[in-house]
């Protein structure tokens, strides 16, 4: 159970990070991970619990999310192992239940530390901290590739090669199918290549883990379309797992939408993360810009960031939430997530450059003004009031907005295409709508299961 009573003479002590005036000024990674005995005593925190809601992964009745982890990690098991430097058995403890580590370590925002019942009267256990570490430790001494498929195993392909079809691929090809795996971008990892910035989500990192989903077998077809080759497709897979995500973004029907600079986030994000692969200037660029992001989640966060590292004159995020409190009494809401004031690495980064949070709060964005040849020069807001709007309206100058309000589902064509075959299988984002990685990834874990178990694949018996 980690050190009894360690919580009572260790305090909460998470990763560091770079200088935000500095961070902000290159797209390496911010996080800077602590001395190795450090973790160990962060992990000693752990009390064991009798009932552990960090991994329960369960949607209380009213929660619009499950608490604790959605893989179901066995993290008092892992936190113990780590406490006591038995790193390896950590690590294949991680590996029951999570593929991919090395990406909720860094990506996921720890509903299992929301859940953890320390947090009630205590700072919860660093446990996203402590799985980064346990990941970070087993790449460096070698992760071993899966066994390959034999040449005569069911094929099963996957459309889509983000979290959720990276796990389903995965996972099929460790209990012996074939696989494939098609992707519309020209290489590998979905939302967590283009989708989340390098310096959130270092791009070696999801190369590394497709070299050895390569190593094991998996072969991937990049730059197809699937949708165009449905019918092949299913005709020669005995299952078809369509994990093509949640891109279809929401849009905001408002005058002035079609201006030029009206930008979709995962469009601004994605030609970011291309442009720095490929050491050109990107083709949509903050530079020099006044910047408004409209939406206050987490992609809002990577808009404000990438922005603030191209070199914006201003950034203003803006959010129809208002302004939550800075300190929410846990045990009201607890084991559910509490609606508190924090701040992401982008606002923070923003505040060191700028001297202030960027958000504007509370508002609704009624409209775009151009300047006259097309092109938006400002947002217009307005105030929101117990629900309701309030009269009157102000401006925000900008000269690039990008839309960060979310998405609606996956793209219809893809679905359509697939649909009416009797071999295809849905999963991650793509059957649940836009979700987080972790709970993406343990929804295409369990369809990749239900797959193997019907094709009766060996090693699923």
């Amino acid at each position: 159970m980690g050190k009894p009573g360690a919580y009572l003479e260790i305090g909460r002590r998470e990763h560091e990070q770079r200088p935000q005036a500095e961070s902000a000024r290159d797209f390496d990674a911010f996080a800077l991970d602590l001395p190795a005995a450090e973790q160990r005593a962060q992990a000693s925190r752990c009390m064991n619990c009798g009932v552990p809601f960090c991994q329960s992964g369960m949607r209380f009745e009213g929660a619009r999310q499950a608490t604790g982890c959605p893989l179901h990690n066995l993290i008092p098991e892992t936190n113990d192992l780590l406490f006591r430097g038995r790193m390896s058995d950590a690590a294949g403890r991680l590996a029951l239940t999570n593929p991919f580590p090395e990406f909720t370590g860094r990506v996921c925002p720890a509903p299992c530390e929301i859940a953890c019942n320390l947090g009630l009267n205590d700072d919860a256990v660093t446990i996203h901290d402590n799985e980064r570490m346990i990941s970070d430790y087993a790449w460096e001494r070698g992760v071993d590739p899966l066994p390959w498929a034999p040449h005569d195993a069911p094929l099963v392909s996957v459309v889509g090669a983000g979290p959720a079809g990276l796990a389903a691929a995965w996972e099929l090809a460790r209990l012996g199918a074939r696989v494939h795996v098609y992707e519309r971008d020209e290489r590998p990892g979905g939302l967590l290549m283009y989708g989340i910035p390098n310096m959130k989500l270092p791009k070696w990192v999801v190369e590394r883990r497709i070299a050895l989903m390569e190593a094991s077998g998996i072969e991937f077809i990049c730059s197809t379309d699937a949708a165009l080759f449905a019918e092949q497709i299913c005709a020669e897979s005995a299952a078809v797992v369509l994990a093509c995500g949640a891109r279809e973004p929401r849009r905001l029907d408002v005058p002035g939408a079609g201006l030029d600079g009206v930008v979709c986030a995962l469009d601004y994000l994605s030609e970011a993360t291309r442009a720095l692969m490929e050491r050109r200037a990107p083709l949509i660029s903050a530079e020099g810009k006044d910047v408004a992001v409209i939406g206050g989640g987490d992609t809002g966060v990577d808009c404000v960031a990438t922005a603030l590292r191209q070199g914006a004159a201003s950034v203003r995020q803006i959010v129809r939430a208002q302004r939550p409190p800075a300190e929410v009494d846990a045990r009201s809401v607890w084991p559910a997530p509490r609606n508190e004031f924090t701040q992401g690495y982008g606002q923070r980064e923003a505040e060191a450059l700028f001297g202030e949070d960027p958000r504007v709060w509370g508002v609704d964005t009624v409209g775009f003004d151009g300047d006259g040849a097309g092109h938006v020069s400002s947002v217009r807001i307005e105030g929101r009031a117990a629900g309701a709007c309030q009269v009157g309206a102000r401006s925000v100058p900008a000269q690039l907005v990008l839309i960060a309000k979310g998405f609606l589902g996956p793209e219809q064509p893809t679905v359509d295409a697939f649909s009416g075959f009797a071999n295809v299988h849905l999963a991650g984002d793509a059957r649940m709508g836009a979700t987080l990685v972790a709970t993406a990834m343990a929804d295409a874990l369990e369809v990749a299961r239900q797959v193997a178990d019907s094709l009766q694949l060996p090693s699923a018996q």
